[in-house]
């Protein structure tokens, strides 16, 4: 039996009295390409960061390749690439030279530096820019170079976060690609953190849908999509009261499976949608509130995430390093 490319065990991470990560525990296989899906602040990059050694858990630990991230650290970065959210490039280097460093850093030989630069560099179809300065790439161009850099010293987990977070949606495609060429072609495990649904929905062979540092959910896409059963109906109302009116009323009667609202809008889970709707407007209209509109569809990770979260991913929430610094100034004030 193959020892998982990442195992936790109650990992947890506290920046004084705020907790980022609270007692993870999770298995990912090896060459599993797995996702984390969380709005922003939900301790997926703290998460990550503990991983990859960049800090020291708090409290329990973890194992990347068998090897514990806090006993042996510098065996750990051995082992993996990480591609950060913010660009750390060299933009005066050219995309070439960048890769060069990376390899001499990780005590490639000059033979091999050329060699994996030349592989990943085709990988990610940047063949042509090679000799350019990096201060001239898109945004797109500096993210597949930073992924073809974290590949080459042949990493047996590579680390994602956010990849595309704040690119275009054709390059955001180009990236997906890329991606799973990777995890097949060069059977990289890899760990992805994201709060695009589609992106998880798309890539991931699993997810765990994280939230205020716990886990809430862990399975695959469609596994997680079918639990939730049924269709979706979303009925709008005239304002926030009377969402949360229904809501209530429906939870308290049993007429329906999955109930939350979120400002004006009601969202239900329940088998048959088309044929219940007519029943929910009956109730609503007893109820004297006034539907405006009603949506019905099959059970997205939208869906999936609201029914364990209660809530909907806001992408302006701020990330885990604002939060952890926002919530250590206010201290300090």
């Amino acid at each position: 039996m193959n020892t998982p490319a990442i195992e936790t065990f109650d990992i947890t991470r506290k920046f004084d009295d705020l907790v980022a990560v609270d007692k993870i525990s999770l298995k990912i296989e090896q060459g599993e390409l797995f996702g984390l899906l969380g709005p922003n602040g939900a301790g997926k990059t703290t998460l990550i960061n503990m991983l990859s050694t960049m800090i020291p858990p708090s409290d329990g630990t973890a194992q990347v390749w068998g090897i514990d991230v806090k006993i042996q650290p510098s065996r750990v970065r051995q082992n993996i690439g990480v591609v950060f959210q913010g660009t750390t490039l060299d933009d005066r280097l050219t995309g070439k030279e960048n890769l060069d460093l990376h390899g001499r850093l990780y005590g490639l030989s000059k033979q091999l530096r050329k060699q994996r630069s030349d592989e990943v560099l085709e990988l990610v179809e940047l063949e042509d820019k090679a000799e350019v300065l990096v201060k001239t790439y898109s945004g797109g161009m500096m993210r597949r170079l930073e992924i073809a850099r974290g590949l080459m010293h042949h990493p047996k987990v590579l680390f994602l976060d956010e990849p595309t977070l704040g690119l275009d949606p054709q390059t955001r495609n180009h990236i997906w690609d890329y991606i799973r060429r990777l995890n097949h072609e060069e059977n990289v495990t890899i760990l992805l953190t994201t709060h695009y649904m589609e992106e998880a929905d798309q890539l991931c062979e699993r997810i765990a849908i994280i939230d205020h540092g716990s886990i809430k959910a862990l399975d695959t896409p469609g596994n997680l999509k079918n639990a939730l059963g049924g269709d979706v109906v979303i009925l709008s109302t005239e304002n926030e009261t009377q969402a949360s009116v229904l809501c209530n009323l429906l939870n308290k009667n049993g007429s329906a499976g999955n109930v939350h609202y979120k400002d004006d809008n009601v969202s239900i889970t329940l088998q048959d949608g088309t044929h219940q709707i007519p029943r929910l407007l009956k109730i609503a209209g007893e109820t004297g509130v006034n539907i405006l509109s009603v949506d019905l569809h099959r059970p997205t990770l939208d869906d999936v995430f609201l029914s364990h979260t209660g809530r909907v991913i806001r992408e302006e929430e701020t990330s885990d390093v604002g939060r952890i610094t926002y919530k250590l100034q206010s201290r300090r004030r």
